[in-house]
């Protein structure tokens, strides 16, 4: 339903100048879903997704992602460069706009933004591409603070409208529980974040499930004798206040692109220094959690203590910028 209903925006807003708003948000949002598909699936129905009102053509046809991801980053910026702040009425006082509320300036950064992610994923299969595309996202101009996060808000209800996709999966099976790779990490480095991302388990503490184990082979794993069995509430799960119904649903961050940022820097394709993005992601990373809840602040002297704990290092830049990547978008997986 999505990717018809942004198909149909697309053909209703194509070539209307009144309209260029709707239509280059409704392209920024065809890529967001289209990237999440051919990233897990690889080849998929793209070019005639949608259209099967309009062309009549009700078996679309499977697309090279070789062939998806340069249109994607072509629709993103033919968009960019639709976008004009002077057309009234877009967004209507964010009613009809849920992310930014019609504020212009804002879909810009994150059309560059999200151009920036999709173009480092390119690295390793068309490094030119790559690099022309990181290049046109940095000057065009990406998200410069929190208050630039691409975002949605949600409700429980009414009737189950409205709610967050992440918050109904956990609260229709509460066995989900935190990674130990991902637990083990944060203590390592004495991440402050791992006390605001974690419950404690039945015996207060703070422990990941290993991944790979069965209900046999966990037990076995445990040092459990014969008898014994491990339970679910061995291990520790997700703050509820980041999975309710009501939670936050978070498409890209500040601190995200400050990472990205860092890599691009690294690569010699941005004039910027990669420890400052790093630090900047790292910091951006920890702030933005008051988003879903006021008591989930990490203080500022919190930040500068795991900064210095964990500090850039340019030899290990690459290893370090893809750990806090991976930390970042925590609940972000696609």
């Amino acid at each position: 339903s999505y990717v018809k209903l942004l198909a149909a925006v697309l053909e209703q807003t194509n070539e209307q100048p009144e309209l260029a708003n709707v239509n280059a948000a409704a392209k920024v949002m065809w890529v967001l879903g289209m990237s999440r598909l051919t990233d897990m699936y690889g080849d998929i129905p793209y070019f005639e997704a949608g259209r099967g009102f309009y062309d009549n053509e009700f078996t679309p046809v499977f697309d090279p992602q070789s062939e998806i991801y340069p249109d994607m980053l072509q629709k993103l910026e033919e968009a960019a460069a639709a976008f004009d702040p002077s057309l009234e009425g877009f967004g209507n006082n964010g009613v009809q706009d849920l992310i930014f509320g019609g504020d212009i300036d804002k879909w810009q950064k994150f059309t560059h933004s999200l151009m920036l992610r999709l173009a480092m994923r390119l690295t390793k299969v068309d490094e030119g591409l790559a690099q022309q595309y990181v290049q046109t996202a940095i000057s065009g101009g990406v998200m410069e603070s929190n208050a630039d996060i691409a975002y949605m808000e949600h409700t429980d209800g009414p009737g189950g409208i409205n709610r967050n996709g992440i918050g109904e999966v956990f609260n229709a099976d509460a066995n989900q529980r935190l990674s130990k790779t991902f637990v083990d990490y944060m203590m390592e480095t004495s991440d402050p974040r791992l006390e605001v991302f974690a419950t404690t388990n039945e015996d207060g503490e703070i422990k990941g499930m290993p991944n790979g184990y069965d209900a046999t082979t966990i037990n076995e794993f445990e040092g459990l004798g014969e008898g014994e069995s491990v339970t679910n509430e061995e291990y520790s799960t997700t703050n509820p206040l980041m999975t309710q119904f009501s939670s936050p649903m978070f498409f890209q961050t500040y601190a995200e692109v400050e990472f990205l940022l860092a890599e691009a820097a690294m690569r010699g394709w941005n004039n910027g220094d990669a420890a400052t993005h790093y630090e900047n992601g790292v910091r951006a990373a920890m702030e933005y959690l008051t988003i879903y809840d006021e008591s989930m602040a990490i203080e500022s002297d919190q930040i500068d203590t795991y900064l210095a704990e964990n500090p850039f290092v340019e030899a290990e830049g690459m290893e370090l910028i893809g750990e806090q990547y991976w930390v970042v978008t925590f609940l972000n997986d696609y």
